[in-house]
């Protein structure tokens, strides 16, 4: 069975480490196609996002988005929205829920996104 809207990235969190999570189907089913293709990397960006998601100095290859997506909703919740570069084209972008201390991961791919783009 494949995992889907609303369930965990992986094993529970242990105590002071975020629980990582799909925002919906489309994220969890981008999130397979990323392992297959970057299991390294895709492993490090999970323990990015369980130890330190929200880093006080954002780094080249993980940093928070900027104008409209920099916030995303998620069950009513307006949260801060995050990319890791997990390729030089795959991203993962999850919405950084601070008072469940939760990672929503709302997209996962292999391509760049298009919405970064600039026209």
């Amino acid at each position: 069975m494949s995992a889907g809207r609303g369930d965990r990235a992986a094993p529970p969190a242990p105590e002071g480490q975020w629980e990582v999570r799909f925002a919906d189907a489309a994220a969890a089913k981008g999130w397979e196609s990323l392992g297959r293709q970057a299991r390294s990397n895709t492993y490090r960006a999970w323990i990015i996002m369980r130890t330190d998601p929200g880093p006080a100095a954002e780094m080249s290859r993980h940093h928070r988005l900027k104008g409209s997506l920099a916030h995303g909703t998620h069950r009513g919740q307006t949260c801060e929205q995050w990319q890791i570069e997990v390729t030089g084209g795959g991203r993962v972008w999850y919405l950084l829920d601070t008072s469940a201390e939760t990672c929503w991961i709302t997209f996962a791919s292999t391509g760049h996104p298009r919405a970064t783009d600039r026209s």
